[in-house]
């Protein structure tokens, strides 16, 4: 029987994804061993949350303005401006808070997490863990990986406040739409479905952001070079998977929880 000759690119693709979720599973199997791994979550999840608020609120501010800009002439050709502000929140909790919060988790958070896992592989700190049989994996990536998906969490919620701000101060103020009917066609379509789903996709999206990014630094070739292209490279796939995952989260909520008319 004649062999099937599998192309190099596509081995070595299928090897790095099945790296990738050995590095995922590892690292949430000793979860429960808290004691071991707290103290550089707490540091971790500072970190990450002082170098991705500011940039979050100054996307998500102009982000809702502009939509609720363009929405509300919409809106108002067809004489139902005050909808403005239900498309303006659903839309920034259904869809734009998950992804925003993602991207830049992967972006800010995740290129220093990958650069981090890098210079530890340079200076053969991995490997001097590894001597001491502490596993790196437990020890470095497990608090990295909570980390990433609580304050992805908590950025979903900084987004759709900043950005129904920011839509609030277009369509209140400047288009003269009641802060009442700003609010209360968000009220009448959101379902409490929507924000379950909005909080589980930012700490999937979260989570996958620092997999690859842990991974990538992890995997690096060791000289500085290694390390910038595999920040680039983290950042390029994480980017790829999130998109990919939300389109997959999407399309069966959408199935599973019909959006009202």
């Amino acid at each position: 029987m004649a062999t099937v000759q599998v192309p190099a690119r596509i081995h070595n693709l299928l090897g790095e994804t099945g790296e990738l979720f050995v590095i995922a599973l590892e690292g949430l199997r000793r979860t429960w061993d808290v004691r071991t791994w707290f103290w550089e979550f707490v540091e971790q999840a500072w970190f990450l949350a002082r170098v991705t608020s500011l940039p979050v609120i100054l996307v998500s501010l102009p982000l809702g303005a502009t939509v609720a800009l363009q929405v509300g002439q919409l809106a108002a050709q067809l004489g139902a401006q005050s909808a403005t502000g239900g498309a303006v929140i659903v839309g920034l909790v259904r869809e734009v808070a998950p992804i925003a919060a993602a991207l830049i988790i992967a972006g800010a958070g995740g290129a220093a997490m990958t650069a981090d896992m890098g210079a530890r592989r340079i200076r053969d700190e991995l490997s001097a863990m590894e001597a001491m049989a502490v596993n790196p994996i437990h020890r470095l990536v497990t608090p990295r990986l909570w980390a990433g998906s609580l304050v992805a969490m908590l950025l979903a919620s900084l987004v759709i406040i900043a950005g129904a701000a920011g839509g609030f101060v277009f369509n209140v103020l400047l288009q003269d739409v009641t802060p009442g009917a700003y609010f209360d066609g968000a009220v009448s379509l959101l379902q409490i479905s929507d924000l379950i789903v909005t909080l589980l996709k930012s700490w999937l999206f979260g989570l996958v952001a620092a997999i690859v990014a842990a991974y990538m630094g992890m995997n690096c070739a060791t000289s500085p070079v290694g390390v910038g292209r595999a920040v680039n490279r983290a950042i390029v796939v994480a980017f790829m998977l999130v998109f990919a995952l939300n389109y997959v989260i999407t399309t069966v909520y959408f199935v599973a929880f019909p959006p009202k008319i």
